[in-house]
């Protein structure tokens, strides 16, 4: 059985960590027990030092919306090839808190970066490379926030304002529809029934890939 690539993505208070869990129950229910688990940005000690910079930056420097863009695409390809692809090649799965998705909506719809220089430089540094499954976790950025705060301090950017995650959403929501790999759940409803639905849409997903 093939290694899969599957990830995570939604805005703050989403509840991203439970729906990890809910994957990797569904995926060991059905015999796959070989997981492998990446967060972006990090996962390597690169990745992990530039996550730093990203998510606290330092206080005599600010970080400008392109500096910001490359510092996720250079710890993202440090993952994808020294984590991610070496996982696959082993027939491991990978379940991923958040990837280029993520840039997409933040840096793309958020920070409102040039669509064409975007484009351009995902397509060199990925080179094609994608998730097999993306699950999206749809929330009003109101009620993500809140969520978030209630976790505790929030880091740079979920410090940005509601404006800003309007327009993540919105990309968020943009993308998902023109991509049949993403799957967009309602992660505004208790969290009984978006774990529900997260486990009925892998699940339907492995029967239709051959994997149950």
């Amino acid at each position: 059985m093939s290694g899969k690539f599957i990830v995570i993505e939604g805005l703050e208070g989403a509840g991203k960590t439970t729906a990890i869990k809910t994957v990797a129950d569904v995926l060991k229910q059905n015999r796959i027990f070989d997981l492998v688990y990446t967060r972006e940005p990090g996962g390597t000690p690169i990745a992990e030092a530039l996550r730093n910079l990203i998510k606290n930056g330092l206080d005599n420097e600010p970080l400008t919306a392109k500096a910001e863009l490359l510092m996720f695409y250079a710890a993202r390809i440090q993952l994808i090839d020294n984590v991610i692809k070496p996982a696959l090649s082993k027939n491991q799965w990978v379940i991923g808190d958040r990837h280029d998705l993520s840039t997409q909506a933040y840096q793309g719809g958020g920070r409102q970066l040039d669509n064409q220089f975007m484009t351009i430089l995902r397509e060199n540094v990925l080179d094609g490379f994608k998730p097999d499954l993306t699950l999206y976790m749809d929330i009003p950025p109101g009620l993500g926030l809140k969520r978030a705060l209630a976790r505790g301090e929030l880091d740079r950017i979920e410090q940005e304002s509601l404006i800003f995650f309007d327009r993540v959403r919105n990309r968020y929501q943009e993308l998902a529809q023109h991509d049949s790999s993403i799957i967009t759940i309602d992660a505004s409803q208790p969290l009984e029934q978006v774990t529900q639905m997260i486990r009925q849409t892998l699940k339907t997903w492995l029967i239709k890939h051959g994997n149950q």
